[in-house]
């Protein structure tokens, strides 16, 4: 099976369709984060009580978060199927799809009826329009990233590749931003109505996002290597069991690499409001006030740190950020916990300024040079979202029970400090790639 592309006007120079295609990865990106975000961020503040009720509260607070964490189960499988289509018929058909399901996902939750409304079906409903969240952007994040780096030019991989990145921090920004609106607007009825607004919002965005995808170009990598295997008449060999024999060690960097920001990133974000909501029994808008100037700061700092790895290279632009990461981590707590607004707004500040972007900007191109085209889709997509299953889905949930266990942050500090350190090893045994030829490349 082919994908069928329409060719690009011949008005559009090569610059312009590079453009297009990076457009349309940073804007579909921007879109699926929205809506996972305000999941995220509903979870944190609504839904224990509306879905999961308990006469302890903390309990509802640790099955919400919980829930926000099956999510990832279901990324491995549709990083499996979607690295599979991607590889054998096209990036932009793959991505097509996969933004077609979170979008349905995200309005059916925006529709749903309450634990007190329809008892058990309600949570049983709600985690699995989650998994099929969860398994839309296990797909998602490759195709995007592939398709802003097959596209760039040379030289200018690391810069290219950081764009769709800044999708995590737009989406975290408008859909915490859409939740703070949706309180104001609904007042005391948030807990009622107010909080399916976020979710249904996401219609709109998702027919806008739809629109600008399926403008995009096909990556001339993917069209290149497609158009050799037909004229060779090579067997076209499924990508999953090829990337498992042939690139062990690139699926490994991988996956651990990304333990420096899967699960921290969600930390400082989503579990973050809790703490702040819950623990510290502060006004919700502290942590979400802190959240969305954060996330103003990431998506500018993406693009720079993106623009830097291109420059220095992507190991030493890796292990700055991961470095601040570790070292960070106890002073970044100590500023949430004095409860004070300006300090909370601090310690996000730094990590999505200095520690976050500096890390993540680099994994787009990072990856893309790990992997040959011909498994390109299937070996990012499946390394990325094991680190996501191990670290980033269950983060939230996992802190919320090592706080209520110690009586303090120390805990979290352990977390953080290791998995940046563990990243950064996994770092060190690759070799530097911003230089590789992405169509010689064997893995």
């Amino acid at each position: 099976m082919t994908t069928k592309t329409a060719p690009p006007s011949p008005a559009l120079t090569p610059e312009q369709l590079r453009r297009r295609s990076v457009f349309s990865g940073t804007i579909g990106a921007i879109v699926e984060w929205y809506e996972y975000t305000v999941y995220g961020t509903a979870a944190a503040l609504v839904f224990g009580s509306l879905f999961f009720p308990s006469e302890n509260e903390a309990v509802s607070q640790i099955a919400a978060l919980a829930s926000f964490g099956v999510g990832f189960l279901a990324r491995p499988l549709g990083a499996f199927i979607a690295g599979h289509l991607g590889d054998r018929i096209g990036r932009k058909a793959t991505l097509l799809i996969t933004f077609t399901i979170m979008s349905l996902a995200t309005a059916g939750i925006g529709l749903l009826p309450t634990y007190q409304q329809v008892g058990l079906m309600a949570p049983i409903l709600l985690c699995v329009l989650r998994l099929a969240q969860g398994f839309a952007v296990g797909g998602e994040w490759g195709g995007a990233a592939i398709i802003a780096v097959e596209n760039a030019p040379k030289g200018r991989r690391g810069f290219y590749g950081s764009w769709p990145q800044i999708g995590v921090s737009c989406g975290l920004l408008l859909g915490t931003a859409a939740v703070w609106l949706a309180q104001i607007i609904s007042g005391d009825q948030f807990d009622t109505w107010g909080w399916r607004l976020p979710f249904l919002v996401s219609i709109v965005l998702a027919a806008v996002g739809l629109y600008i995808r399926m403008r995009a170009v096909e990556s001339p990598a993917f069209l290149e290597a497609k158009k050799e295997a037909e004229e060779h008449q090579l067997e076209e060999v499924a990508p999953i069991p090829v990337v498992f024999k042939h690139h062990k060690k690139s699926l490994l960097i991988a996956m651990f690499s990304r333990f420096a920001e899967a699960g921290n990133y969600y930390l400082f974000t989503v579990f973050m409001l809790s703490y702040v909501a819950s623990t510290l029994d502060l006004p919700s808008s502290y942590g979400l006030t802190a959240v969305m100037i954060g996330s103003a700061l990431n998506i500018i700092m993406i693009p720079i740190f993106g623009r830097i790895s291109d420059t220095i290279g992507r190991k030493k632009t890796f292990f700055f950020g991961a470095t601040v990461i570790a070292i960070s981590a106890w002073p970044i707590f100590a500023l949430i916990d004095t409860g004070n607004p300006w300090a909370i707004i601090l310690g996000v500040a730094i990590f999505l300024t200095f520690g976050h972007p500096a890390v993540y900007s680099v994994l787009p191109a990072f990856y893309c040079e790990l992997f040959p085209t011909k498994v390109r889709y299937t070996g990012i997509s499946v390394g990325y979202q094991l680190a996501a299953i191990l670290l980033a889905g269950f983060t939230p949930v996992i802190a919320q029970a090592l706080v209520a266990w110690s009586g303090g942050y120390w805990p979290l500090v352990v977390v953080v400090v290791v998995t940046a350190t563990i990243a950064a090893i996994a770092v060190a045994a690759s070799k530097e790639t911003k230089d590789v030829d992405l169509n010689a490349v064997e893995g």
